[in-house]
């Protein structure tokens, strides 16, 4: 028989548990665990943006479209996304006039806030993108008085300033609401 099948049960345990502790490696240090800021980067003219990452649902590769007579101009048309119908509307059209040139970078960013379901296309999409909270700032990067109203702050990391561009707060606008002539 062995030494151990002598002793009691609970002094087993009481000893194996001793071992055990003292094999045991120390639990890290406490960290401080930052929360980083999520969005989706993307670019429209000459300007980089993000948009909180729960503000834009998907994003797509630019697809054919049914044109929508009586719409204004920066309404592309009407896509079939899996079966489910998604106005499609060109961002910088709707902001400053002028559509969006077509490119193999172009995106739609998909948006679905209160009931309006669009694609906004946007020249390109740029992953996404995390900030620090002491990278956060106020300053927006452009004067635009087209984008300014949709713009929350932004966050600066170096030379790069990224304006955080609110999709509800484009989903909200009338104008926006407006797409018939």
């Amino acid at each position: 028989m062995s030494q151990t099948s002598d002793k009691d049960p609970i002094r087993i345990l009481f000893e194996l548990e001793g071992r055990l502790r003292r094999a045991a490696r120390p639990l890290p240090s406490e960290v401080e665990l930052r929360e980083d800021w999520v969005g989706i980067g993307f670019r429209l003219g000459g300007h980089q943006f993000v948009s909180p990452l729960g503000e834009v649902t998907e994003i797509l590769t630019p697809t054919d479209y049914a044109k929508v007579p009586g719409a204004k101009s920066w309404v592309q048309g009407i896509a079939n996304v899996r079966g489910n119908l998604l106005p499609i509307m060109d961002l910088q059209g709707f902001l400053h006039g002028h559509r969006t040139a077509a490119t193999r970078r172009s995106r739609v960013l998909v948006i679905n806030h209160a009931g309006v379901h669009s694609g906004l296309v946007v020249d390109e999409v740029l992953g996404l993108k995390h900030f620090l909270p002491e990278d956060q700032t106020q300053e927006t990067p452009t004067d635009d008085a087209a984008i300014r109203p949709f713009l929350d702050g932004g966050f600066r990391i170096g030379d790069e300033h990224w304006g955080v561009f609110s999709m509800r707060r484009l989903a909200e606008t009338p104008q926006f609401l407006q797409a018939a002539l």
